[in-house]
């Protein structure tokens, strides 16, 4: 029994699993099925040399009083075995072939064949391997095999590689401490709250990325851009949404250094960059029309859209969300892009998986752009066309409403922001208006701006005029 005190096992412990010496220098360990009756001995010397019994059953060592425990502890070795149970712990098993040097995950490896001869009930699995390499590969395995749903870890003491040393350097109420405070092994896309402590202290604290202002005070009052957000921009066709959506993010792009992906194909990306550099320029682009931009402006603004907008083109299919997102994450991971602009979501392939009806096309379509705006940090900006609205008696349209968007409800309900952008031909002005801001206060609120379009200068300009003067000599200009 020396040796077995030396290492802080009684006698008691020794004799309840019916350890012994054979041929006075093998120290045997008899391995136990769930019914008592021994079907391996596992021999050891105080060198560390091993042996079985030839083509014995594999079982877990300590099988037969851990078999029907609603927790089971797995450590590695016969001797933290005897450890855990010298603290009290009979709901403890270990491995009889030790611990891999490297995890290989094969479903064949003979190493585990004592777990699928040895159920358990068990649904929690503490795993308390030793801290060295090969520990820590029977640990991986471990998970592997029972799931991460069901396992915990434990955290261990500075300088101590196995139970049994943490139990000579510290004594068992250490070890019964470490259990009591095993660690949940996470699991993807399950959290604690204890998980998100960080993050909420830092809102406490004020200490988290605040909405961006466009730089137009009107708008700004009723509209700001948060990151991690998805923005939904609709109106009646040729009614400026597109153009008025390209000078905020030139705006934005001047003011704050923000850089975008743009998905338009409604248009050649050409003609796209034709609208972006008058917008840069303040001065139109085309032969024959006053202020026109010379060529150095011309090539000084491409220099400058190069450095902010990448485009996102396919030659000869329309494609699918998947394929648009997963263009913008190479563009957010390469280029530092700051936002995903679709434009418009007509244009993003309507193959439908099976049954699937167009609200839940609809449905899938948001979720996985919300899912990419929060995973990566960026907004998302779809520009989307309403259904065809009655004309009201004086024959003009209403500004389309949340549910106007052609589609499904969901619109509404999933974005984070909806924008109206509407042309009122009475006041002869464009009409911006928040439809939607999920967190009023945060980065917005329900409210309407008006601004008027300056056909010389190529950019929407905040309505001063008084109430008595409202013409516009270039309001027959189409926007989109």
């Amino acid at each position: 029994f020396s040796y077995f005190a030396e290492r802080g096992i009684s006698k008691e412990t020794v004799q309840k699993k019916k350890i012994y010496v054979s041929d006075k220098t093998w120290i045997a360990f008899p391995y136990h099925d769930q019914d008592g009756s021994m079907v391996n001995i596992k021999y050891r010397t105080r060198s560390k040399k091993f042996k079985q019994e030839p083509n014995a059953k594999r079982t877990l060592y300590n099988y037969d009083l851990a078999h029907d425990a609603d927790t089971i502890i797995f450590v590695e070795g016969e001797m933290d075995v005897l450890t855990l149970i010298e603290c009290g712990f009979d709901n403890v098993v270990s491995l009889p072939d030790g611990a891999p040097q490297e995890a290989k995950f094969n479903e064949k490896d003979a190493r585990f064949a004592a777990l699928a001869n040895c159920p358990l009930n068990a649904t929690k699995v503490i795993i308390f391997t030793d801290n060295d390499t090969a520990g820590q590969s029977l640990h991986a395995e471990l998970v592997h095999r029972f799931g991460k749903d069901k396992c915990w870890f434990v955290d261990y003491p500075s300088g101590c590689k196995d139970a049994n040393e943490i139990f000579l350097q510290h004594g068992g109420g250490r070890i019964q401490t470490i259990i009591d405070n095993a660690n949940p092994y996470p699991v993807d896309g399950v959290y604690s709250a204890n998980q998100f402590y960080g993050s909420v202290l830092d809102l406490y604290n004020g200490n988290y990325t605040k909405p961006v202002e466009i730089g137009y005070p009107e708008l700004d009052e009723i509209y700001k851009v948060l990151k991690g957000t998805f923005h939904v921009v609709t109106g009646i066709p040729n009614h400026g949404k597109s153009s008025f959506l390209d000078q905020v993010l030139t705006k934005m792009a001047e003011d704050h250094k923000w850089r975008f992906c743009i998905f338009s194909p409604e248009h050649s990306t050409s003609m796209h960059l034709r609208r972006l550099v008058q917008i840069r320029t303040r001065k139109a682009f085309d032969e024959g029309l006053s202020n026109r931009m010379s060529k150095d402006e011309l090539q000084d603004a491409l220099a400058w859209v190069n450095e902010h907008f990448y485009f996102i083109e396919t030659k000869d299919s329309v494609p699918d969300i998947d394929y648009i997102l997963d263009k913008a994450k190479s563009a957010v991971l390469k280029y530092g892009c700051d936002g995903l602009i679709i434009d418009p979501y007509n244009e993003v392939s309507a193959v439908r998986k099976g049954n699937q009806r167009e609200d839940e096309h609809v449905r899938d379509f948001i979720s996985k752009c919300k899912r990419f705006s929060r995973v990566h940090d960026v907004v998302t900006w779809v520009v989307a066309h309403p259904t065809k609205l009655p004309k009201e008696n004086n024959g003009q349209y209403s500004a389309p409403t949340a549910y106007d968007i052609s589609g499904a409800s969901h619109w509404s309900n999933q974005s984070d922001v909806i924008l109206a952008v509407h042309r009122d031909f009475d006041n002869k002005s464009i009409e911006v208006i928040t439809r939607k801001v999920r967190e009023q206060g945060l980065y917005g609120q329900i409210g309407k701006c008006t601004f008027l379009y300056n056909y010389k200068t190529r950019h929407f300009e905040p309505d001063t005029r008084s109430d008595d003067i409202r013409e516009i000599p270039h309001w027959g200009h189409t926007y989109d």
